[in-house]
């Protein structure tokens, strides 16, 4: 991890992402979508499983999605006096949520000296977030524009991929290694698999934009102990206005 201790964490954005189902329901899809979605979900069938069954997972593939909160996080200081700045851009309107963060990236994350980070994220969030801004006509930012780029020219971190050291036989999730380095994660409220619900049928953005705010704060803490240095305290974590 000799790299990651020569690294400026003040250049690093890290990042979360939640996505729900683009509709409340299968039913709610045009005959063409549906036909679209039932040919993508029968490679996930099993037994007597229907592609209205599988829905629900539709939120993790970016054709069939949509991104309802990008949390987002930046540190400044050094080592113990370490203080983490933490906001999220949440809403109903996707083109709005992606454009605004598109914003904050083309006017403070412009530039080789720049990188995002997120766990898992050249999987899911970095691929994720551009697809989606694709589709509704949003200009890729710096950061997000990896086509025709090396993979050492990509900036983009990512803890699972850094955890893994070659090993590509798993998925590692962010709540294991928080507890195998001893990071508190008070995610007493829901998990991941509960956001479309409470999205989709209590309507309760604010509570998953908390729940986007902790994973944050976990990821920024995660590096923080992958490069041997301390945690923040819970004082030195400021929720910045939305």
């Amino acid at each position: 991890m000799h790299a990651l201790k020569q690294m400026d964490m003040a250049n690093v954005l890290f990042l979360d992402i939640e996505t729900v189902p683009a509709y409340k329901s299968f039913s709610e899809l045009s005959p063409d979508w549906q036909d679209l979605w039932a040919r993508k979900a029968r490679f996930m069938m099993k037994n007597d499983e229907t592609p209205d069954m599988l829905y629900e997972k539709a939120s993790i593939y970016a054709e069939f999605g949509k991104v309802i909160v990008i949390g987002v996080g930046v540190l400044r200081g050094f080592d113990s006096s370490y203080k983490l700045r933490v906001k999220t851009y949440a809403g109903h309107d996707e083109k709005a949520v992606l454009a605004d963060f598109a914003g904050l990236l083309n006017s403070h994350y412009h530039g080789n000296q720049f990188m995002l980070c997120a766990h898992n994220g050249k999987e899911f969030d970095f691929p994720y977030l551009a697809r989606r801004m694709m589709v509704h006509g949003i200009p890729l930012p710096f950061l997000l524009d990896t086509a025709g780029k090396k993979p050492w020219e990509v900036p983009h971190l990512d803890t699972m991929e850094l955890w893994k050291f070659g090993d590509f036989k798993n998925f590692t999730s962010l709540n294991l290694l928080a507890h195998l380095f001893g990071i508190p994660t008070p995610k007493d409220d829901m998990d991941g698999s509960q956001v479309g619900p409470v999205y989709w049928q209590e309507n309760d953005l604010d509570r998953i934009a908390t729940y986007c705010r902790k994973d944050v704060v976990t990821l920024a803490q995660l590096m923080l102990r992958f490069r041997g240095e301390s945690l923040i305290p819970d004082e030195h974590v400021i929720l910045a206005e939305n």
